[in-house]
């Protein structure tokens, strides 16, 4: 058997382990709790059959692309010395892992019914699809300036925590003054911008920087990025909502 089967083997076992605890709870539930038989339980069997492939596969994949890529550009861009090739890289590779986002793509969909059958904005498809794109984008470019924040702050060696409690004062400030219909959107950019795209590469490209800068401690400058892609959404989308 070779390595890669293996190596596949291990990911399905160890995500068929990740899975287990929410199956046993699920099961528990329903049979003593509820005390009713599991509803299409041939079907729940093939769809969690299928869960455990998919993350077997998606885990494996980053394992294997993602995260050695991201961390071998971070080397290349360090070794190059170009600092603004490095932030342009930083900018792009955030502004376009979130706009490929699925969880941003659905919140901002939802987003733009709300608001059309609030009255925020007109009902038609244009209306919805304009709002949609605009909170999409937004998101996005704020998720790239954040990388670019953290970027910086690897190479110049910045304290993460007062960057972080600074940004969080301005979510608060922010808060008083944003429309209470787009508050709650904001917040939930903050959190659907940190899935399964922008996580793995914004964290190679962390760590990656960190291993390859003389000076920088992986575990203590490498993590950090996905912080500032949580923090400055919310911040953009409030300001987006007092804008529109």
């Amino acid at each position: 058997m070779n390595r890669p089967l293996i190596a596949l083997l291990k990911s399905m076992t160890g995500s068929l382990r990740d899975l287990l605890p929410i199956i046993l709870v699920i099961a528990f539930f329903q049979l003593f709790v509820l005390q009713q038989p599991i509803p299409n339980f041939l079907d729940i069997i093939i769809g969690t059959l299928f869960v455990v492939m998919g993350l077997t596969f998606f885990i494996y994949g980053l394992e294997m692309g993602l995260f050695p890529i991201g961390e071998s550009m971070a080397n290349a861009f360090a070794k190059k010395g170009s600092v603004t090739w490095l932030l342009i890289f930083a900018f792009a590779l955030g502004f376009g892992t979130t706009v490929a986002e699925p969880a941003l793509i659905a919140v901002a969909a939802e987003a733009s019914q709300v608001a059309a059958n609030g009255g925020m904005i007109g009902k038609s498809d244009a209306a919805m699809a304009s709002y949609a794109s605009g909170l999409r984008y937004t998101v996005a470019f704020s998720v790239g300036l954040a990388i670019v924040i953290g970027v910086v702050r690897i190479l110049k060696g910045w304290s993460i925590q007062y960057m972080i409690m600074g940004g969080y004062a301005l979510v608060v400030i922010m808060t008083a003054f944003a429309p209470r219909e787009i508050i709650g959107i904001a917040y939930d950019s903050g959190g659907v911008t940190t899935s399964t795209i922008t996580v793995p590469l914004v964290t190679a490209l962390g760590i990656g920087l960190a291993t390859a800068i003389k000076g920088r401690n992986p575990m203590i400058d490498g993590f950090g990025l996905i912080a500032f892609a949580s923090l400055t959404p919310m911040i953009f989308v409030m300001g987006y909502g007092m804008i529109i």
